[in-house]
């Protein structure tokens, strides 16, 4: 029993990593929903959450904390998700939310950045020039976003347990290896590691509420 959180650029194949990990596994494997479950406890909707884990704080968002009231619902609905174990998430920001628990295996999935050209060029139907900017401007606005709330570049590879590159294998042999670490004594659930994630899960619930 284990959690793992999947941190994917656009047009990485993390998805298709994610799922199929899932499916192996016979975990639950969630994203968006995680946002859904805050946006509906907190009633807020559901694109500033989006917006607050997307995008770059603004000059007056600095000022208010309006993101980081955002950010703290979000990791309240994630944590009391995964409390049950058995989960894959690869949606943004789960290697914070859930750092220092020790039986969560983190994974950084990377592509070649002229193949997410090329994928962004194909499903938008614009020039390869539009789509580098593009996709240099979201993965930056995430870089900021990192640096801003934690002070963390999310290319900074210590963050994660391993990073795969997906130009190098399929997405197959992606699964193969996270599955051949998850199974791993040091990736498995322990009354110790169970109690860390709940203090994290409580802690959590009460900085949204004061946040709220």
């Amino acid at each position: 029993m284990s959690i793992i959180t999947i941190s994917r650029g656009s047009y990485s194949r993390g998805k298709e990593v994610a799922e199929k990990l899932a499916q192996t596994l016979g975990y639950e494997c969630i994203s968006r929903d995680i946002l859904l479950e805050a946006s509906e406890q907190f009633n807020i909707p559901e694109i500033r959450l989006v917006r607050a884990i997307h995008d770059a704080p603004s000059v007056f968002e600095r000022f208010t904390h309006g993101k980081e009231r955002y950010v703290a619902y979000i990791r309240a609905a994630l944590l009391s998700h995964v409390q049950k174990d058995n989960v894959v998430y690869h949606g943004l920001a789960g290697h914070f939310f859930l750092e220092g628990v020790p039986h969560v295996l983190k994974v950084r999935i990377i592509a070649d950045f002229e193949d997410r050209v090329r994928e962004e060029m194909k499903r938008e139907n614009i020039s390869a020039e539009k789509a580098r900017h593009i996709l240099k401007k979201d993965d930056e606005e995430r870089r900021k976003w990192a640096l801003h709330l934690y002070g963390i570049d999310t290319h900074n590879p210590g963050l994660y347990d391993m990073v795969l590159h997906t130009q190098t294998m399929t997405v197959d042999d992606a699964v193969k290896v996270i599955l051949n670490a998850v199974q791993l004594p040091s990736y498995k659930t322990t009354p110790e590691s169970q109690g860390i994630l709940d203090n994290l899960t409580l802690s959590a619930q009460g900085n949204a509420a004061l946040a709220e």
